[in-house]
C-alpha cells in the first residue's frame, strides 16, 4: 500500500506543470545542455523521489540540480552533491556504493528516502515563494505515506524551513541543529553539500559525516 502511493504520488510529480518559470527553464537546459554532456538525453521534467519505502530516515533537500538530477533522472545523481552524499550514506550505511552516477547504476538505499523541497531544477537555486508553495504538497504527501521515519535529515535553510512548513514548526535553521518534535522524530539540519559550501570550507567532510553518524545513532538508540 505505501509503496503503490508512493509511486502514484511519483507519477503526478512527473507530469506537474504548476509553475510555469521552472517547466520552461529544466526544459530549455535540457535541449541546450552543457558540452560535456552534450550526447546525453536530459530527463528535464519534475523529479520523483526515490528510495526506501519502508526507511526510517528521510532526507529533504533542496531541488534537482540543473545538469545533475534534471539530467540523470534522479535526486542527488549526476552531480558533486550527489558524491558527497552518496559516499557519506554508503559510510553510514544507508547506501549500497559510494557513489551516484545515474538512475540505472545499480544504487540502492536503505533504510533511507530522498526527496527535495522543489522538484524542478530552479535557476540559480533560487526558488521563489510561489514556486515553494506549489511544490509543498508533494512533500506533505510523501510526510503521510511514509510512516516509518524517525530521523529526517534537512540538507540546507530552504529545505529545513520547507518540512517546517509542512509540519507546522517554527525553528531557525543552524548547521547541527536537533530537535525531538512531539511526534517523537529527531529533525536534524545540516548545511547542503553543495560546492558553495565544500568548496569554501564552510561545510567540512568531517563536519559532513558526524551528521550521519548522528542520524546513525538516533536510529540505533
Amino acid at each position: 500500500m505505501r509503496d503503490s502511493s508512493l509511486g502514484k504520488l511519483n507519477s503526478r510529480i512527473i507530469r506537474c506543470s504548476l509553475c510555469p518559470r521552472l517547466s520552461d527553464y529544466i526544459k530549455k537546459v535540457g535541449a541546450e545542455k552543457v558540452k560535456r554532456y552534450a550526447q546525453e538525453e536530459y530527463w528535464a521534467r519534475p523529479l520523483p523521489s526515490w528510495g526506501d519505502p519502508a526507511a526510517r530516515l528521510l532526507i529533504v533537500g533542496l531541488a534537482p540540480a540543473a545538469h545533475g538530477g534534471n539530467r540523470t533522472g534522479r535526486m542527488f545523481t549526476g552531480d558533486s552533491s550527489g558524491d558527497w552524499l552518496m559516499r557519506a550514506m554508503y559510510m553510514a550505511g544507508f547506501a549500497s556504493m559510494p557513489t551516484s552516477s545515474s538512475k540505472d547504476d545499480g544504487l540502492v538505499l536503505n533504510d533511507a528516502y530522498i526527496t527535495a523541497a522543489l522538484k524542478c531544477a530552479p535557476p540559480e537555486n533560487r526558488p521563489t515563494s510561489l514556486e515553494l508553495g506549489n511544490c509543498s504538497q508533494y512533500l506533505v504527501a510523501e510526510l503521510r505515506a511514509l510512516q516509518n521515519v524517525r530521523v529526517v535529515l534537512a540538507l540546507g535553510r530552504i529545505a529545513f524551513h520547507a518540512y517546517c512548513k509542512a509540519e507546522n514548526i517554527r525553528r531557525t535553521f543552524g548547521h547541527g541543529l536537533q530537535i525531538t518534535l512531539l511526534d517523537g522524530k529527531t529533525l536534524i539540519a545540516s548545511y547542503h553539500p553543495s560546492r558553495q559550501n565544500t568548496n569554501t570550507g564552510r561545510l567540512t567532510w568531517d563536519m559532513w559525516l558526524s551528521v550521519f553518524m548522528k542520524v546513525r545513532s538516533h536510529l540505533s538508540s
